[in-house]
């Protein structure tokens, strides 16, 4: 008898998206492909609680570029006509991207017609993150800690920053983040500086203790204490706090494809975890409407995933 070779989940990963991708995004899918494939670049989200004050003049001389500032810039230009406008757009998400494929859905909540609005991406002003040019392979150096053990940056995928951006926190906002671990998008929420109070959930014991790792690295001890770090499973949070917040962050568990075709461990592409990976879109939408279940009347949520799949983006929204 012979034993078939096991195929590793990397490229039964792959197989999948060139089958499904390559119908979805057609023309685009081999450039998409490249970008999935390539080296991962990441961003230096600069810490405002750090004492580190010359750190964006030192990025600066390294050609690093705050993308989060200069996309403030694009967004005041003056634009000729609509639809100059959305290509502009557009071509800003293209480039500023890291290949992670993020994909953010703005909507209003718990409105009467139920209809979404337009995506309105807001850029605070609080919150730098300098990537190096397109193909500019430059590495960050790792972070350092100031005289009070604060480190100065945190290094994540740029793109990550994006479902923070489109929450558009507002002065005393009450914020939850209900699959917060490893912790990136919730230290963001946190530069923004106007958080009246933050919930950082995720069902994970082992994630939540690296968030707390990293809010200690990073975040001074008395503004810690504001943040209500939790581990219940987020497809119960209504029951928990419903109706509280007025912003709320869904950032799901998701197929996270770069890391499927580049990674062979916890890869969800494992042949053992196929039901797992069939029940995505299920668990995605459980964790939707519980977090519009804890979002005050008016508020916002936003969904987002790494994942180009409709089926965990557009399906799971309508």
């Amino acid at each position: 008898a012979t034993t078939l070779p096991r195929i590793p989940p990397t490229r039964l990963a792959l197989h999948h998206f060139d089958t499904s991708y390559s119908l979805q995004l057609g023309q685009l899918w081999p450039s998409v492909r490249a970008g999935l494939l390539c080296e991962q670049k990441y961003g230096a989200l600069l810490n405002n609680f750090s004492c580190a004050h010359h750190l964006g003049q030192e990025l600066e001389l390294l050609s690093a570029t705050d993308f989060v500032s200069e996309a403030s810039q694009k967004a005041h230009q003056p634009q000729r006509g609509a639809a100059g406008k959305e290509a502009g757009r557009g071509e800003s998400v293209a480039q500023e991207g890291s290949g992670e494929g993020r994909v953010v859905m703005h909507a209003e909540t718990v409105t009467q017609t139920g209809a979404s609005p337009a995506f309105r991406a807001s850029i605070s002003p609080n919150i730098k993150c300098f990537t190096f040019p397109r193909g500019d392979i430059t590495r960050f150096r790792p972070a350092r800690p100031d005289s009070l053990g604060l480190l100065d940056y945190y290094l994540m995928d740029a793109a990550s920053l994006l479902p923070v951006l489109a929450l558009n926190v507002q002065p005393d906002d009450f914020v939850l983040d209900l699959c917060a671990a490893p912790g990136g998008k919730t230290l963001a929420l946190l530069q923004t500086g106007i958080c009246g109070y933050l919930a950082a959930n995720d069902i994970s014991v082992s994630r939540t203790k690296r968030l707390h790792q990293i809010l200690h690295s990073y975040v001074p001890s008395k503004i810690r204490e504001t943040v209500s770090v939790t581990s219940y499973d987020g497809r119960d949070w209504g029951q928990v706090e419903g109706g509280t917040f007025h912003k709320v962050l869904v950032d799901v568990p998701c197929t996270t494809d770069r890391h499927s075709v580049m990674e062979q461990d916890n890869n969800i592409f494992h042949k053992r975890r196929t039901k797992e990976r069939q029940m995505l879109p299920m668990l995605q939408l459980q964790l939707l409407m519980a977090g519009i279940l804890a979002t005050r009347p008016g508020g916002d949520v936003v969904y987002s995933t790494c994942s180009l799949s409709p089926l965990q983006n557009e399906y799971v929204i309508e």
